[in-house]
This record gives structure tokens, C-alpha cells and sequence, in this order.
């Protein structure tokens, strides 16, 4: 089984909104702009009228935490994350239900692989309370812009960068952390419908003892050469193998990997270093593990892989992560086969998981594992 993502803040989400200074825009967005935004959401592309912010520096650690207007950043020409790439992000949504409080899905895991990307960058730790503090305070200041509706949801991005004025190669002694919000459906177009996924054999998203697994901006940045050339090619996503062999399965640019058999077992590549732990991945194996599938971490050899889906012996392969929950795979092709899994359908299993999930997150079903956290 994976490491728990576990870490639970030490204060009450009222003790933690209170840290926050709120300094309320003075241009906020029309409420018909708003409605006209939330109504068709696009990820990524419009967001609330605030953002969190806290800044530190070595010699006073974290200070002035304030929701403040969203706006532009100022940034010298010598900031640190410019040239060295020191930042790192999270991705969390919070969801309206039916009564119209908003909640969020398991944040402390979020905050302590923050916390564990932040040391692998060199950046200093953001403390559980800071990060649900941060998240907490911003969603009830713009909580007007959290939308409701099947796949709906409000897309909470927190990030850190190095933002120290300096040319020099060592860790900055200063650093920003913010949170911005963005009303989305969902995040591939004509909601959920099997992708087809190029296996890339020349590049790797992240090697043995790089920054694999940790959620910083460069592993995506190596990954948008080979999904643009797998576009190319007629495919939507491309999923890396890895590095010291090219034989193995690691993940896709953004999301995990999981193999469905015929008798019922499911696999997923086990977490090596270089692969991202992520919350929606190991969410999906105790909801598995509830409903009895034997599930096997393991490092899983493409052409293994490709003999089961040939033979049958692999029925669904499907992706997950934050942004797109559950994503079935219809195709999988590479340089030299191109096979249709499953009929290029959506398994059975991969939505009934999928539906659970979203089932949980939406409050249409029940928390038994405690993984909601209301916000508002």
C-alpha cells in the first residue's frame, strides 16, 4: 500500500481564518459577470476576485498572512524562480452541496505533500494550519464563486515560488506562497470519454534521485515537448516510462496509471521516487480495497502490459489525478503498436470508481473514511 498522506491542522478553521487580514478588492467582478463565468467554466481560465498570500523570509519565517485583491505579481528581473525554477504548486477543488456549504477533499494530504516538495526544492515548510488556513479563508471570501452542478467545482491552486532578488545558485532566503481560485467543469471537453494515449520511448518526465516526486512546475515543463509531439500524432495524453530502463510504466504528464485484469486484481506502478503520490491516486486504492479488488503495487513492464490487453488479460486501464478525478483509457499506441483496450469504451469499473469518488467529494454519498473537510 502507499505511505500515508497524513497531517491534520492543530487549530480550528475558525482560529485559522482569523490569521488572515482580509483586504477586500475594490474592483470586484459584477455579479452577472460572475454568473455568466461560473455558468461555463473553463479550467483554468477565469478566477475569483481574491488570492491568499503569505510571505517569509529566513529571518522572521512566515508573516503577514492576508486575503488580498487578485492582480498581477511584481517580480524584479533577478528573482530567483526565474532563473533557477525554485517553486513548487498543489491542486485541490471545493465542491457545493445540495444544502449550499462547500467543502474540500482530503486537504491535509494536499498539505503534507506541499510540505515534502517544498524541502525536496529547497523552500521553506508551510505548516498545515497555514496551508487549510489559507484555502479556508480564501473559499469563504469569494464563496460566491463557487459553482454547483454535475463535474462542477471551484479549483483551489496554491503555490510557492523563490522570490528573492538574486543571481547567485543557492536556496533563496525569501519566498511567496499564494492561493488562487478558479471555477471549472470538467477538465477534458465533452466531459468523461475515453483518451488515447501515446507511450512516449525517447523522453522522460523525471529520473532516479531528480524531482519525480515532488509537485513542481519543471517535470511539467519536460512534459510538454512529448505531449505536443504526441498530439501530433493523433493522441490526447502521453504516458512516460521509466528513466534507467525505458521498460517500465511511470505516469502520465499529470496524472496516475492504474491496470484493470480480467480476475478482478488492479495494478498501478509502484511509487519509486519519480513518481508523483498523488491524493486521488491512493483515495482510489482504499476504494478499491473496500470493494474487495486486490490491488498490487508494483512496477509494471510495458510489453507485459501490452500482451494482457492483447490476450485480454487486462480488460480497463484508466488515469486519475485532481484536475480530471477518473479518465478512461480507450488506446494506447507507441512507435511500434497502437491497441484499442476494452473496445475503446469506459469499463464498468473504472466508472463505478469514478462515480464513487465524485459521489463522496459532491456529498452524495457517505464520508466514511473522513476525507471531507468543510470550508463554508
Amino acid at each position: 500500500m502507499t505511505s500515508p498522506l497524513t497531517a491534520q491542522p492543530a487549530s480550528s478553521a475558525e482560529d485559522l481564518v482569523a490569521l488572515f487580514d482580509i483586504r477586500p478588492s475594490d474592483t470586484p467582478t459584477s455579479p452577472e459577470a460572475r454568473a455568466a463565468a461560473i455558468a461555463a467554466p473553463k479550467f483554468g481560465t477565469v478566477f475569483s476576485d481574491h488570492m491568499a498570500r503569505i510571505s517569509w523570509n529566513a529571518t522572521d519565517g512566515w508573516i503577514d498572512r492576508r486575503i488580498e485583491k487578485y492582480g498581477p505579481l511584481q517580480l524584479d528581473p533577478a528573482t530567483a524562480v526565474l532563473h533557477y525554477a525554485q517553486e513548487i504548486f498543489e491542486g485541490l477543488k471545493a465542491y457545493r452541496h445540495q444544502d449550499g456549504s462547500v467543502w474540500t477533499f482530503r486537504p491535509e494530504a494536499n498539505a503534507a505533500r506541499f510540505a515534502r516538495s517544498a524541502h525536496r526544492l529547497a523552500l521553506p515548510a508551510l505548516s498545515v494550519d497555514d496551508f487549510i488556513g489559507s484555502i479556508t479563508a480564501l473559499v469563504r471570501t469569494d464563496i460566491e464563486w463557487v459553482p454547483d452542478g454535475e463535474e462542477a467545482s471551484l479549483y483551489l491552486r496554491p503555490f510557492m515560488y523563490a522570490s528573492e532578488s538574486f543571481l547567485g545558485v543557492r536556496a533563496s532566503l525569501e519566498a511567496e506562497y499564494l492561493v488562487i481560485a478558479s471555477p471549472v467543469g470538467p477538465y477534458f471537453s465533452g466531459g468523461v470519454k475515453p483518451v488515447s494515449i501515446w507511450v512516449d520511448r525517447e523522453y522522460s518526465r523525471a529520473g532516479a534521485g531528480g524531482t519525480g516526486d515532488a509537485k513542481c512546475g519543471g517535470n511539467y515543463a519536460s512534459s510538454l515537448l512529448p505531449q505536443t509531439l504526441a498530439q501530433e500524432k493523433g493522441f490526447e495524453q502521453v504516458c512516460f516510462l521509466d528513466s534507467s530502463t525505458n521498460t517500465f510504466l511511470e505516469e502520465l504528464g499529470g496524472m496516475n496509471v492504474f491496470v484493470v485484469k480480467a480476475d478482478g486484481s488492479v495494478e498501478t506502478p509502484e511509487l519509486t521516487g519519480s513518481i508523483l503520490e498523488g491524493v486521488t491516486r491512493s483515495s482510489i486504492i482504499q476504494l478499491l480495497t473496500d470493494r474487495g479488488h486486490d490491488v498490487n503495487e508494483r512496477r509494471i513492464p510495458l510489453e507485459e502490459l501490452l500482451a494482457d490487453i492483447r490476450s485480454g488479460a487486462v480488460t480497463e486501464v484508466f488515469a486519475c489525478g485532481t484536475a480530471a478525478v477518473v479518465t478512461p483509457i480507450g488506446r494506447l499506441g507507441g512507435s511500434n503498436f497502437d491497441h484499442t483496450i476494452a473496445d475503446g469504451g469506459a469499463g464498468e469499473l473504472t466508472l463505478a470508481i469514478r462515480g464513487e469518488l465524485t459521489d463522496i467529494q459532491n456529498g452524495r454519498a457517505a464520508d466514511r473514511h473522513g476525507w471531507m473537510t468543510r470550508l463554508a
